[in-house]
């Protein structure tokens, strides 16, 4: 069993930055893929962004690529999200999760088993 719980959200301007952290409970946190999601109002979850097991492999929707930076550390059992050059159109609630390392599916929220309570992102144009 695993319990993740996010933090950092907030209200930014464009432009800005935003860095969210994930803090997940129990020994075997090195042992999952870590991803990052997200819901704006009236939208899908969408996949933002994930992480293999030791760091070395990071994923990124095209819509953040060259603005978020997701890395982990097993020691501390967190994984964070750095978000810079924030837009209107990455407001939504973010939410981490964790689950088994398949390269090839990343991006699908069915390969996730579980699931933090989300954070709210707002930015302000």
């Amino acid at each position: 069993q695993v319990e993740l719980v996010e933090s950092g959200g907030g209200l930014v301007q464009a432009g800005g930055s935003l860095r969210l952290s994930c803090a997940a409970s129990g020994r075997t946190f090195s042992k999952y893929a870590m991803g990052w999601f997200r819901r704006a109002p009236g939208k899908e979850r969408e996949f933002v962004s994930a992480i293999g097991w030791i760091g070395s492999s990071t994923y990124y929707a095209d819509s953040v690529k060259g603005r978020f930076t997701i890395s982990r550390d097993n020691a501390k059992n967190t994984v964070n999200l750095q978000m810079n050059s924030l837009k209107p159109e990455d407001t939504a609630v973010y939410y981490c999760a964790a689950g088994p390392y398949y390269s090839t599916a990343v991006a699908d929220p069915s390969t996730y088993d579980y699931w933090g309570q989300g954070t709210q992102v707002t930015v302000s144009s």
